[in-house]
């Protein structure tokens, strides 16, 4: 667990008014009320739910999601699952391949230690190249029969990682039950570029298709003799779709604890559960001219891949454009479109709050996590939440 700086700590209990800019701020209102939605999405449809931590990267976090029903915790990389585990998380899938000897190893020894208290570590493959290597990290740390769940990953039309449907899947699938130190655990199916198909015509289209992949896949094993414990996957944009399959038996959507601007611009499916935003940078006006105004939250405070941020409660007469004015500066412009017609600009000092464009890599852009209590107007700090797994990329 990281310090908790003293400036942070003595931040608790008192009000959002003095939270120092930029900083990254989470409405603990907002979030609570988005897990007992996915809590009771999950229960009504039947599936498990292995919320993705690369979204939030905090232990604390993954703990509420686990009090709420969560079945386990998805992560992409070692390190992350390491930072997860130091902190007492149990049940962690790495949904991702991994090939480094230098990383197997540390994979083969997390396996070990969280087999010893109960837990469960699974990995992802999509060749026999890395199950073959897996095997023989598992052997050096000398982990024991059966000691990490290996899952095959279908490419099912990201075209990234993953092997292809039917026999290939097969096959790795029988490379997998051959290692004594392996357990095949099923298919991840997960389709990333899915998710921000903006129509919900768009993303059902997609996941059809998905599913055809999955069949195939599922029918060549079944012939095999293969069982297949689990299929899993799906995000916050396509969920609906895969819980309402039958064919998914866990769901690993992440950015609906927090939402974001992309996500925000999906057409929301009637069966999806209304997620709020509840992830916000805190920033201020520190310079204004005739036709603009500049905030200290830059592209160092907030990720930009995705688009930039949206500013968050103002009416439309005060609508404003963030314009990307660099690592440090945000610059702001009246939007005209959106109602502002009068040029109205903030003031010097003024607080503004504002919408990422990605969620996931926000977050680890920063060290803490400052949980309010009461809104972000009225509100009071409740929590530090620490980032755990901030800059963990191996």
């Amino acid at each position: 667990m990281k310090h908790l700086p003293e400036h942070l700590q003595a931040l608790i209990g008192q009000s959002v008014q003095h939270i120092d800019t930029p900083a990254l701020v989470v409405d603990l209102d907002a979030m609570e009320r988005n897990i007992e939605r996915m809590a009771r999405f999950a229960q009504q449809h039947g599936v498990l739910w292995r919320p993705h931590a690369k979204l939030h990267k905090c232990a604390q976090i993954a703990q509420l999601l686990q009090q709420a029903g969560a079945c386990g915790h998805c992560v992409q990389k070692v390190s992350e699952a390491e930072a997860l585990a130091a902190a007492g998380i149990t049940n962690i899938f790495i949904s991702n391949e991994v090939i480094a000897p230098a990383k197997l190893a540390r994979v083969a020894k997390l396996a070990k230690a969280l087999n010893a208290q109960g837990g469960r570590l699974a990995l992802a493959v999509d060749g026999e190249e890395g199950v073959n290597r897996l095997a023989q990290a598992m052997q050096h740390a000398q982990a024991g029969d059966a000691a990490i769940d290996v899952l095959v990953e279908v490419n099912v039309g990201q075209n990234r990682c993953g092997a292809e449907p039917g026999e290939p899947a097969v096959a790795l699938a029988q490379a997998i039950a051959a290692q004594p130190t392996l357990r095949f655990a099923g298919l991840q199916a997960y389709h990333g570029g899915a998710q921000h198909l903006r129509t919900a015509e768009e993303r059902q289209t997609a996941i059809a298709q998905v599913l055809q992949l999955i069949h195939r896949t599922r029918h060549a094993l079944n012939r095999a003799g293969i069982a297949i414990a689990l299929i899993t996957g799906a995000g916050t944009g396509t969920m609906v779709n895969e819980a309402a399959s039958g064919v998914y038996g866990e769901i690993q959507p992440g950015s609906f604890l927090f939402m974001d601007v992309d996500y925000a611009a999906n057409q929301r499916d009637a069966a999806q559960p209304m997620f709020e935003h509840a992830l916000y940078v805190k920033t201020q006006v520190i310079s204004r001219r005739s036709q603009h105004a500049v905030c200290d939250a830059g592209h160092k405070a907030h990720a930009i891949d995705s688009g930039l941020p949206k500013l968050h409660g103002l009416p439309a007469e005060h609508a404003l454009r963030f314009a990307n004015g660099g690592d440090e500066h945000g610059v702001l412009h009246p939007d005209s479109a959106a109602g502002n017609t009068s040029g109205w600009l903030p003031a010097l000092g003024e607080t503004l709050w504002l919408i990422p464009g990605h969620c996931d890599p926000t977050v680890n852009l920063h060290d803490h996590l400052i949980g309010v209590r009461g809104g972000l107007l009225a509100g009071v700090v409740e929590r530090i939440l620490t980032v755990d797994g901030r800059g963990a990329l191996t």
